[in-house]
């Protein structure tokens, strides 16, 4: 079972991530599902009336804005970095957290490594899929590269001297 970072601590992984290419007959009833944004578009009634939680996930070429006012009806957004020099869903991370003000859970999937998850969590994300060769207890690290900020950001909205 994977194993991921949610609120400063490792746990183990409930929801099932679905591929790009999943068709909507066949999926349980009562599991929870982070689901395609294509699939989304195509089946968002029938995904609404399922028993399980449901999340949804966006590619870094998406937009957060293709969810926009919609973010609240899901428990766990997913951002994916497909590569670690990939950074398009900071941006969306951001959009998602202080444009549309999403509460629930914002999860960073893909190429996620230490070195990201101290700027991740600063733009809003609380939960990291961290990549599978990778150890996330000592992923879990990162979060405390820095104790001080100077800028302002979504986990500190004032800057350090307005904190002063």
């Amino acid at each position: 079972m994977q194993r991921i970072i949610k609120n400063n601590e490792v746990i183990d992984e409930t929801w099932h991530l679905l591929p790009k290419d999943t068709p909507l007959d066949g999926l349980s009833n009562c599991d929870d599902l982070i689901v395609p944004l294509a699939l989304w578009h195509d089946h968002a009634h029938a995904l609404k009336a399922r028993d399980g939680g449901l999340g949804v996930w966006l590619d870094s070429d998406e937009e957060a804005e293709e969810i926009g006012e919609d973010a609240n009806q899901f428990q766990v957004i997913a951002l994916n970095f497909p590569a670690f020099t990939d950074g398009r869903s900071y941006s969306n991370a951001r959009l998602l957290r202080d444009r549309y003000g999403f509460k629930g859970e914002l999860r960073a999937i893909g190429d996620v490594l230490r070195d990201q998850l101290f700027y991740l969590h600063r733009c809003g994300f609380d939960a990291f899929a961290i990549r599978a060769d990778k150890d996330p207890y000592e992923a879990l690290e990162g979060l405390k590269d820095f104790s001080v900020t100077y800028q302002a950001a979504t986990d500190e909205p004032l800057p350090l001297f307005r904190r002063r």
